[in-house]
């Protein structure tokens, strides 16, 4: 018998999740909170003291944790146009896990190094130019980078023309740098896989350090990646299978925090419908997408700004004063808890919105154009609407009441014909917060994640 202890430290909690290999199966999970500003040890030893409460004691063999604690892995990315390379380099960094703090486009300015200073980020992403196209923008680039007074390592992924010369100018400048292919090498073909591994290599070498995480190496086994990058590889594995062990198929998840909201989907999303083409960049197999102004707390306002006043209002069955003053109450005192009717009332309306935001924004749509030879359609991002399942996530959908409501707000509406999001499809509640432990034991026992996701993943039946 093998067991294993799966932990994810997390900016607010540090969860614990313990795994039978032998009998591929859960024995428990439990969180607590991080306490990476003193010592991170403690919280995680607070977590296993209440998944010991619920267990009894258990002798690991082996233990893998990911993390996003203290603001996770911060990234900044840098491209020449922001339709095309910008672009890309946003989604490789959104890929890799990190936060993506600002995308620039064209040739940075004294500014732009003023506010990159600020910003402090974790790694850089230089990309810019197909191979063989524009190599003077990304060498000014790197010149302006490498004059910022701060100790963060550069991933250099543009033309390869001119990745030779940008290398040597940051490392004059005493950065870390690697070179790896271009994220875009030719016009409108994505390549951003190498990118997203060298950004996750700089994780486990650096950023573990920087965030005090080294503190706990002598208890774990490895941090292999980041929360985010961990959650992309249970959805990955969840949607594709093993050589054993059947996947789902095509699918898509929702995870409302307090601050954020991200969107996952693994679906190749090319169009389905007649006389329609692609417009912009291809989109990646496996995309997330993260919302900075839409969660529960520390967002709600943004939910509040996207979706309205009166719809909350409507939503929640509050009056519209009700409505703002409640808001105003969960943003300013961030750990209110929903202990009254009409603060649950307000958080099922935030929910749905935040579902509903968040995958309107990360599904595509549609454009009506007229051609000489009749009625067309542009089709810009993901074509979602042949997605049959979404998986529902993070603190305030697992705990919700009415989670079929909520996650309802994931799929089409018909007063959004334009939208490209599911048309129907099973809701799966990740009740015990597994899907960011099954992504780091995918990275050793596949077969034995993926049968433990099929077990604990509850269906609420079909929303649409």
């Amino acid at each position: 018998m093998e067991r294993i202890l799966l932990i994810d430290f997390g900016s607010t909690y540090t969860k614990v999740t313990a795994v039978d290999l032998k009998e591929a199966r859960l024995l428990g999970t439990a969180s607590s909170y991080t306490t990476v500003q003193t010592d991170i040890n403690e919280g995680l030893n607070n977590a296993l003291r209440l998944l010991f409460d619920k267990t009894g004691k258990i002798q690991f063999d082996r233990r893998f944790a990911c993390s996003s604690a203290a603001g996770g892995l911060k990234m900044i990315s840098c491209g020449l146009v922001p339709e095309l390379t910008a672009e890309a380099a946003r989604m490789a960094s959104l890929g890799a896990g990190a936060k993506v703090m600002k995308v620039y486009s064209y040739q940075l300015t004294e500014e732009d190094a003023e506010e990159i200073l600020r910003l402090s980020p974790d790694i850089f992403l230089l990309t810019g130019g197909t191979d063989g196209g524009n190599r003077d923008t990304i060498i000014e680039n790197a010149k302006i980078i490498a004059g910022i007074p701060q100790d963060f390592p550069v991933v250099i992924a543009g033309n390869r023309n001119a990745a030779a010369e940008c290398r040597k100018i940051l490392e004059n400048s005493g950065k870390q740098t690697v070179v790896c292919s271009n994220v875009m090498p030719r016009f409108n073909e994505l390549n951003i896989e190498p990118a997203q591994k060298e950004i996750r290599d700089i994780f486990l070498q650096r950023i573990i350090k920087a965030k005090g995480l080294s503190e706990a190496s002598q208890l774990i086994s490895g941090i292999l990646m980041p929360t985010p990058a961990a959650v992309l590889e249970a959805m990955k594995l969840l949607a594709e299978g093993t050589a054993k062990e059947s996947g789902l198929g095509d699918l898509a998840a929702v995870d409302v925090g307090g601050a954020t909201t991200d969107v996952y989907s693994m679906s190749n999303g090319e169009p389905t419908r007649v006389n329609t083409v692609l417009k912009g960049l291809p989109e990646p197999y496996a995309k997330r997408t993260v919302e900075g102004d839409i969660g529960m707390r520390y967002s709600a306002k943004g939910v509040a700004e996207a979706a309205g006043m009166p719809v909350l209002s409507a939503l929640s069955g509050l009056t519209l004063e009700r409505t703002e003053e409640l808001l105003n109450l969960i943003a300013d005192k961030t750990d209110t808890l929903p202990n009254t009717e009409e603060l649950k009332a307000l958080d099922f309306a935030l929910s749905f919105m935040a579902v509903k935001t968040g995958m309107t924004r990360h599904a595509g749509h549609i454009e009506k154009v007229y051609t000489p030879v009749g009625e067309a359609y542009l089709q810009e991002g993901k074509d979602l609407s042949n997605v049959s399942r979404i998986i529902a996530t993070g603190g305030s959908l697992i705990h919700a009441d009415r989670i079929k409501e909520i996650a309802a707000g994931a799929v089409f509406d018909e007063r959004e014909p334009y939208s490209l999001k599911p048309l129907q499809a099973e809701i799966l509640l990740d009740k015990e917060y597994i899907l960011s432990a099954m992504g780091l034991l995918s990275q050793h026992e596949p077969d034995i994640a993926l049968k433990i996701m099929k077990k604990e993943l509850l269906s609420y039946g079909i929303a649409k």
